[in-house]
């Protein structure tokens, strides 16, 4: 009898040290913390990189929109570094960021994601129990299938006349102007207040309220890099250009007196006979800017509106002054002693020449001394004023209606 009572004592003893035990592991399990789970709170099991250090967007994610933000956070713990790189174009460009006062958060400098780029995100942190982790992420940002660029006048490290307006022609319509708008930049050495005139959805025109001073040193920049300018459309340039202001020169063309004073810094070079638009083919009336300068071209009326009244195949020294076709050039078809006395051009400004063109004829003595960017002011003809978008004629609006033609109240 005393032998089975000992085994039953034994029995009990032993379920109790079961239970014991098993009452120690619940109570450890109880215990845990941080989503560890199991025996990782008892143990001291350190929490895996993703608890402690989350990043967004998520790694390894795709066609990230430029709107998403780039966010590293500590959880429960603070950061210790945080390294990201941008690569894109085969560059790698880190990316400048800071840390929030508690370094629990960092954000980037940049407002938006980069397109078409591939970010890295290396950061390390220490949690709440002294023990650091590190994560390594990475993600791609949206590429899109549209983008626009910007055609600028005038040329990169030219030398142009006080005359001179920025242009920027666009090769898709533009909707959200002015965010266009906001990424270019147009300033001056010394400085000079420059505002910008839209003209439709595909044109901005930037210029000061009077012409240039010579000397002036004017800088462009274009950071319409990944702005939308219109629903799913992407600028694609990143670009600083400049140039500078040469002598003024302003040539006055009289119709009516058939003469072009020629004024250089305000002294009068010469006084040069002219012959402008005959009736019914007038020249126009303003201010206009020499775009473009060719030894010789060919003029096809045609081209312009007319029917076949002409086609000169090698008409020498031409300066163009409108996009609709006006130019000053050198004339060697008509009689010598048409110019100064009849209009009879189709509506350009003609100079006396010779075929192949003359250096020591007028027409090539103002070629010689002219400059992209040189005023050309038309007075006393039977015609409207040019247009403030044909050419570079934004000098023939006021100053008050310029400043309305921006995007950016």
């Amino acid at each position: 009898m005393r032998h089975v009572q000992g085994r039953a004592r034994r029995a009990r003893a032993a379920l109790a040290a079961v239970l014991t035990w098993a009452g120690l592991l619940a109570a450890a399990a109880g215990c845990t913390s941080g989503g560890t789970g199991g025996f990782g709170g008892m143990f001291g099991k350190q929490p895996s990189a993703e608890d402690v250090i989350r990043v967004s967007p998520r790694d390894g994610s795709k066609d990230v929109r430029p709107g998403s933000r780039l966010r590293v956070r500590a959880a429960g713990g603070r950061l210790e570094s945080v390294k990201v790189v941008k690569s894109r174009d085969a560059q790698d460009t880190p990316v400048p960021g800071h840390f929030s006062r508690d370094r629990r958060h960092w954000e980037p400098g940049e407002d938006r994601l980069a397109l078409a780029a591939r970010y890295t995100v290396d950061a390390v942190a220490v949690d709440g129990g002294g023990r650091r982790s590190a994560r390594h992420t990475t993600f791609t940002t949206f590429v899109p299938e549209q983008r626009f660029i910007g055609y600028v006048t005038p040329e990169n490290r030219s030398t142009v006349g006080t005359g001179m307006i920025v242009s920027l022609e666009f090769n898709r319509k533009i909707t959200d102007r002015a965010a266009v708008e906001r990424a270019v930049h147009v300033t001056a050495r010394p400085p000079v207040e420059i505002r910008p005139h839209w003209f439709g959805g595909d044109r901005v025109d930037f210029r000061p309220r009077n012409y240039w001073k010579p000397g002036t040193r004017v800088t462009v920049d274009l950071r319409l890099r990944d702005v939308e300018g219109a629903p799913g459309v992407y600028g694609q340039q990143y670009r600083r250009f400049s140039f500078t202001i040469g002598r003024s020169q302003v040539s006055r063309v009289d119709a009516a007196a058939h003469t072009m004073e020629v004024r250089r810094d305000g002294a009068l070079l010469a006084t040069l006979p002219i012959t402008a638009g005959a009736p019914g083919a007038t020249t126009y009336n303003g201010t206009m800017v020499m775009t473009e300068m060719l030894e010789v071209t060919r003029m096809n009326g045609s081209t312009v509106g007319f029917g076949g009244e002409y086609d000169i195949p090698d008409v020498p020294h031409a300066i163009r002054l409108t996009e609709s076709g006006t130019f000053v050039h050198g004339n060697y078809w008509a009689e010598e002693d048409v110019f100064g006395r009849v209009n009879v051009s189709h509506g350009c400004v003609g100079l006396r020449d010779v075929k192949g063109g003359g250096s020591d004829t007028p027409a090539g003595w103002f070629f010689d001394r002219s400059l992209v960017g040189d005023v050309v002011e038309v007075v006393g003809s039977r015609d409207k004023k040019v247009a403030p978008d044909n050419g570079l004629g934004g000098w023939n609006m006021s100053w008050a209606d310029w400043k309305r033609g921006s995007a950016v109240k």
